[in-house]
């Protein structure tokens, strides 16, 4: 006896569209309500965070422990050590992560979840502080306790009101809300994020020195004030920077002269093989230190329409130099 497959379903453009938009409608509603609903409870638990010695351990089940694992990732990459472990692991031995100077994070909307609520009292005993982020404050994870973060919501958006989906975008936004007054709290700039993002591109930005991307020595192109045009173009050719430095005779950058110089100069009338480095070079050349940011040379190029930067030490003696190629090689652009 052959079976028939199932129809398939009718396809509605309209009603299809009109269910996101009452989605996206039910959980803006959900979020702006957090700001109701944050108080002095919300101040106790960024508080009771910042007096923490040790981490911050966020738990949850279900599409609450997927959000936990997202705010313990955030709170953790803007200066709160954090880390989450999962309910039913810690009853079968991950508890043994959690220590005493430890703070718990429990995520739970009903607050009534078996996983977390049979390993509450277990945590109390160890005397970690509790906050608790849930969207029942009469439930057996509010009761335990220390301190409870109201993530409620009026309804889900799922037509049923079953599928957690405004719940966990609260409970998400929550999370962001209190790792970003974390954050703030601590004087957390823009420095200390980039530390811990090295391998992002802001990382790159605000740790990179023009000295990690410099050329020195033998590489950095380097004339005379008396040396003959010829020879200043065999000194880029051979170094093949697009520019040369002219250094005074105690090795002071005195100025520079560029592929575009030399096109410009053989547009005119000039005699060339009489002219020297001093004839040709702009004087008192754009510079930088070498502890200066490669994002501050990638700015002095752009503001000066320059694609070449002289490197100098505090007496003003050539030590380095730099492109935007080297700087889009290092990924600083």
């Amino acid at each position: 006896m052959s079976s028939r497959p199932a129809p398939a379903p009718v396809v509605d453009p309209e009603a299809i569209l009109a269910r996101a938009r009452l989605t996206f409608d039910i959980e803006a509603e959900a979020v702006l309500g957090l700001k109701n609903r944050v108080g002095p409870s919300f101040v106790d638990a960024v508080r009771k965070i910042l007096e923490v010695r040790g981490r911050v351990v966020v738990m949850g089940m279900g599409k609450s422990g997927h959000v936990g694992r997202k705010i313990a990732a955030t709170l953790a990459s803007t200066g709160t050590p954090a880390m989450f472990v999962h309910p039913a692991e810690a009853s079968h031995g991950d508890l043994g992560m959690i220590k005493s100077v430890d703070l718990v994070l429990a995520i739970s909307n009903s607050g009534e979840v078996d996983e977390l609520t049979v390993i509450l009292p277990v945590v109390k005993r160890q005397g970690v502080p509790l906050i608790a982020m849930t969207g029942r404050l009469e439930s057996t994870l509010a009761r335990h306790a220390d301190i409870v973060i109201d993530a409620g919501v009026a309804k889900e958006a799922c037509p049923l009101n079953l599928a957690p989906t405004a719940s966990t975008t609260a409970q998400m936004a929550m999370g962001d809300a209190l790792a970003v007054a974390l954050l703030d709290a601590r004087g957390f700039g823009s420095e200390d994020f980039a530390r811990l993002h090295p391998g992002g591109a802001l990382g790159r930005k605000l740790l990179t020195h023009v000295s990690d991307v410099m050329r020195s020595g033998d590489e950095v192109p380097r004339v005379a004030p008396t040396a003959t045009l010829s020879e200043l173009m065999r000194e880029m050719s051979s170094k093949g920077l697009g520019a040369t430095a002219v250094v005074d005779g105690t090795g002071r950058a005195i100025g520079i002269f560029t592929d575009g110089d030399l096109r410009r100069k053989v547009e005119t009338d000039a005699d060339l093989r009489v002219l020297t480095a001093a004839d040709v070079m702009h004087a008192s050349p754009r510079t930088l230190r070498a502890d200066a940011l490669a994002v501050e040379a990638a700015e002095l190029m752009e503001d000066h329409r320059i694609t070449s930067v002289l490197v100098i030490d505090a007496a003003g003696f050539l030590i380095g130099a730099l492109t935007i190629n080297d700087l889009m090689r290092a990924k600083v652009i």
